[in-house]
C-alpha cells in the first residue's frame, strides 16, 4: 500500500493511470490487482494484492483491498488487474462488488496484459475495442513527469526485495566480526557504569542516542558507515528502551530511509530487526509502502514475535494513511509527551 504524498502526476486516461502506477507503488504489477483511491479527482492511494490463486475465492482479496481504500476518505475507486482475463475477471468482479458494498464509487474497471488495457466498464468498442487498446508507457506523459520528480518505478516486486536483501561474501565476513567486537564493546561500557545506570539502562540509551546522531550526520554528508559503527548501533538496539529513543527521532527523511535500509542490509541476521522496523518506519511515513513491507517481510521471517514489526504490518494492512502519524510515536521522552498534551497532542 502507497500513500501518494508525492509530486503529483496529471492523469486525465486509463493509459495516463496505467502509467502512473508503477510510480504509486514503486514497483511494476504482475499478476496483482491494484485499487486507485480518489478524493476530489485526485489521487490519495494505491493499494495492491496478489490475484487470487485459480480456482480459488477471490472474496478475501477483494475484501481486504476494499476494506483498506474505505479507511482513506476516498470517494471513488479505479481497479486495475495485471494478468490473463482467465485470472483477472473474477478477481476484478469480486473487487466491485465489494467497493459497491461501501458505497464507493467504481470509476473504472481495467485489465491490463502486453502493453494492452480492456476497461470492464465501457461497452463502446469505438473507443474500448474487444482486441484491446495498445498503450506505450515509455511515450507516457505521466512516465516523463514521474523520471522528471525523481519518482522509481523498479521492473518487480523481487527488485524491490532485493534492495533489502542482506549483504553476502567478505562484507558479511567483515560485519560477522565488527558485531563481535562491538558485543565486546557493549561489555566494557556496562562494565564501567553505576549499578543505578545498569538497572535504568541510562548507558545504552545515551550510546545508541549518541550513535544514531553521527548516523544519520554521515549520511547526510554523503558518507557511508564503517562496519564497526553499523555494528555498534544495530548492537546497542538489540535494547528496547534504545530502539525506541531512536524510533522517536526517525521519519520519512531521505537521510533516514538510507541509513536504516544501509544498517539493515549489513547488520547481522541476530540485530537486523530493529534496524529493519526501523527503515520499515521510516518508509512508510515517507509513502513508499511497498518498502515497508519488504522490510517487515525479512524481519517477521527471522523474528515472527517481533512486537514492533507486528505493530508496523497491522498498519499496513489496515492502509493507515501516514498523515495520521505525523506526531507518532512519543515514548520515551517526558518532556516531549508534556508539550504534546499542553497542546492537545494526538
Amino acid at each position: 500500500m502507497n500513500s501518494t504524498d508525492r509530486p503529483r502526476l496529471a492523469v486525465r486516461s486509463p493509459a495516463d493511470l496505467i502509467a502512473a502506477v508503477p510510480y504509486l507503488l514503486g514497483f511494476h504489477p504482475a499478476d496483482s490487482v491494484v485499487l486507485v483511491a480518489l478524493r476530489e479527482k485526485q489521487i490519495i492511494f494505491a493499494a495492491r494484492a496478489d490475484l487470487a490463486p485459480p480456482g480459488t475465492d477471490p472474496g478475501p482479496v477483494a475484501r481486504y483491498l476494499a476494506a483498506v481504500i474505505g479507511r482513506q476518505g476516498a470517494d471513488a475507486a479505479t481497479a486495475i488487474g495485471y494478468g490473463p482475463a482467465a485470472r483477472v475477471t473474477a478477481t476484478l468482479d469480486a473487487v466491485r462488488r465489494e467497493l459497491d458494498g461501501i458505497g464507493l464509487a467504481v470509476l473504472d474497471a481495467l485489465r491490463v496484459e502486453d502493453e494492452r488495457y480492456w476497461s470492464y466498464l465501457c461497452v463502446d468498442p469505438g473507443c474500448c475495442p474487444p482486441e484491446g487498446t495498445r498503450y506505450d508507457p515509455r511515450a507516457s506523459q505521466v512516465t516523463a513527469a514521474a523520471v522528471f520528480a525523481g519518482q522509481v518505478a523498479l521492473p518487480d516486486r523481487a527488485a524491490l526485495t532485493a534492495q533489502v536483501a542482506p549483504v553476502e561474501g567478505p562484507a558479511r565476513e567483515a560485519m560477522r566480526e565488527a558485531t563481535v567486537q562491538a558485543r565486546e564493546r557493549l561489555g566494557d561500557l556496562l562494565g564501567a557504569v553505576a549499578p543505578e545506570e545498569l538497572i535504568s539502562g541510562r548507558a545504552m540509551i545515551g550510546a545508541a542516542r549518541q550513535a544514531h546522531r553521527a548516523a544519520v550526520e554521515r549520511t547526510r554528508r554523503g558518507e557511508r558507515s564503517t562496519d564497526d559503527d553499523v555494528a555498534w548501533l544495530g548492537v546497542l538496539l538489540t535494547f528496547v528502551p534504545a530502539r525506541d529513543e531512536v524510533w522517536e527521532r526517525t521519519d520519512g527523511a531521505d537521510e533516514h530511509l538510507a541509513l536504516w535500509t544501509d544498517v539493515f542490509r549489513r547488520g547481522e541476521p541476530e540485530v537486523s530487526a530493529a534496524p529493519g522496523c526501523l527503515l520499515a518506519f521510516a518508509a512508510f511515513r515517507a509513502g513508499q509502502g511497498a518498502l515497508a513491507a519488504v522490510a517487515l517481510e525479512r524481519v517477521l521471517a527471522r523474528n515472527p514475535d517481533y512486537s514492533m514489526a507486528l505493530l508496523l504490518d497491522d498498519l499496513l494492512r489496515q492502509g493507515v494513511p501516514p498523515s495520521r502519524l505525523t506526531d507518532w510515536p512519543v515514548l520515551n521522552d517526558k518532556r516531549t509527551g508534556r508539550r504534546r498534551r499542553r497542546r492537545g497532542g494526538r
